[in-house]
């Protein structure tokens, strides 16, 4: 009796194994083909409308994460020559994994992949960068490189210790730049929470894909930071060395291709899109637009400037747009700490009769203590200069039409929603879609990127959405009498208060 019991044990095993494998070959066939399918080339798809490329540039929206996953993944598929990216934070999660392998794909082929990411927000271990970095076809650079990669943790605290300007001396731009061609650039960076798979907390983000001569200037952007002395070599800034040979990847591809982690009704998507692209091109969705700029700060920005201040080049973009406003300005923006500029621009706005509203994150709905902490300190002097303020809600109603990934439709709950969008509408007729937080480190610190829209239909969508967000289902409207901060637990409340010994300066 025993030695059947054990017979059927290991017959069992023996089956179930059998099936592991069956599955996991099914899932790698399943991968295969969706990569392996012949894909035109964007050369192919672009040819018919050379003449408004060259002198207008395609504009879309892109609001929702799973839509935005799906683009730059079809995109990179379609890839024929560059693929150049830039990026404040890139994480090994499941997003940042599957990202990774569509760009290894890619490289394969032949497509030159070039990666900047700045050192603060890497959130990767440096043997996986150098993994990457040894293909033939992919080149990493770390940028302003000292407080993270290949430094312990005493060197970490010497560089804020004894170099406190320099190691805050970062770069926030976010740009995805394919063949020259096609270029995304917004609020979102590379990781779980800003494509609506992270299974607590996600983030109601914006991107804007643009397409044709637009992109020419997010191109020389790019270039510019790649080639400045503060983008170093990931291989410059570690003695560990990894060697490239055939089937390095096969781990990365194998948990690319497993449903549990990117599952195979996204890959259908992903394949129809192929196939809808020439009708989306010609839809109304895509805006054909004469007038759109891409505004970027230089490299190094304010690095040669005393003190913590110096603006730059989106600082002042921002602030020229604002004091041209006729008749409104709505901002959307995570972390909202003015400066006595800022105050002042917005109350000269308010004084010429334009109405003013902002939107950020409420205590409930921020992932960031420090950032608020500024904001909370500085509520009441902002509402005195006539702005309507507004504060997003961890509960927002529109989490369950903007949260549209995989993730969210197999699970039967809804994560906490936190805004995380950079976006501004003027006179309802210009737009601005980028990466500029309003708060000091965006104005003097940081390096930052947006395109500004002059078209008022793509304002018109922005402005809609941004209306939806002002509901009371969405958000709260704070005024001198009333803001939501007591409807948070006491421990966030205590630890927020704790946060003030953080200078504004820097937030």
């Amino acid at each position: 009796m025993k030695l059947a019991t054990i017979s059927i044990s290991i017959l069992f095993l023996f089956f179930s194994c059998s099936k592991q494998k069956k599955n996991q070959k099914s899932q790698e066939d399943f991968c295969a083909k969706i990569h392996e399918k012949s894909h035109k080339g964007l050369s192919e798809y672009f040819d018919k409308y050379s003449e408004n490329l060259q002198n207008k540039t395609a504009v879309q929206v892109l609001e929702d994460g799973g839509g935005s996953l799906i683009t730059r993944a079809w995109f990179t598929q379609n890839a024929q020559k560059s693929i150049d990216i830039q990026y404040f934070i890139f994480s090994t999660d499941n997003v940042g994994l599957i990202a990774c392998d569509y760009l290894v794909r890619a490289a394969d082929r032949g497509v030159k992949v070039r990666l900047l990411v700045d050192d603060m927000m890497v959130d990767s271990e440096l043997e996986d960068i150098l993994t990457m970095d040894s293909h033939p076809n992919i080149e990493i650079k770390v940028y302003n490189p000292g407080v993270n990669l290949g430094k312990n943790i005493i060197k970490k605290l010497g560089k804020f210790a004894f170099d406190f300007k320099d190691a805050n001396l970062r770069m926030h731009n976010k740009t995805f730049i394919v063949d020259g061609k096609v270029g995304i650039t917004g609020g979102r960076n590379i990781a779980d929470e800003y494509f609506d798979y992270d299974h607590e907390y996600n983030f109601r983000d914006r991107d804007v894909l643009l397409l044709g001569k637009g992109v020419t200037d997010m191109q020389n952007s790019f270039i510019d930071f790649w080639e400045n002395k503060n983008s170093v070599a990931v291989s410059e800034i570690t003695d560990k060395k990894v060697e490239y040979k055939p089937g390095i990847f096969e781990k990365l591809h194998q948990y690319a291709c497993n449903p549990e982690n990117f599952w195979p009704q996204v890959r259908i998507q992903l394949d129809q899109f192929q196939d809808s692209f020439d009708k989306i091109i010609k839809d109304s969705t895509l805006v054909w637009v004469k007038e759109v700029e891409f505004i970027s700060d230089f490299p190094g920005k304010n690095h040669f400037k005393k003190g913590l201040g110096g603006g730059g080049n989106t600082t002042k973009a921002l602030i020229d747009l604002i004091n041209n406003a006729q008749k409104s300005v709505d901002i959307q923006t995570p972390y909202l700490i003015t400066t006595a500029i800022g105050k002042k621009v917005f109350a000269d706005a308010v004084k010429r009769g334009v109405k003013v509203r902002i939107l950020t994150n409420s205590l409930a709905s921020t992932d960031n203590l420090e950032a608020f902490s500024g904001y909370q300190r500085d509520r009441k002097e902002l509402l005195a200069t006539g702005v309507q303020v507004y504060e997003f809600r961890p509960d927002a109603k529109e989490r369950f039409k903007m949260m549209t990934g995989a993730y969210q439709k197999k699970v039967n709950f809804t994560p906490v929603f936190g805004l995380h969008a950079k976006s501004m509408v003027i006179d309802d007729s210009i737009s601005v879609v980028g990466t500029f937080n309003l708060d000091p480190r965006s104005a003097n610190l940081n390096t930052e990127c947006f395109a500004i829209i002059h078209d008022k239909s793509v304002s018109k969508g922005i402005k809609q959405n941004f209306e939806t967000d002002f509901l009371p289902e969405n958000s709260w409207h704070t005024t001198t009498k009333f803001n939501p901060d007591h409807l948070v637990d006491m421990s966030k409340r205590i630890k927020v208060k704790t946060r003030r010994v953080v200078p504004k300066s820097i937030l």
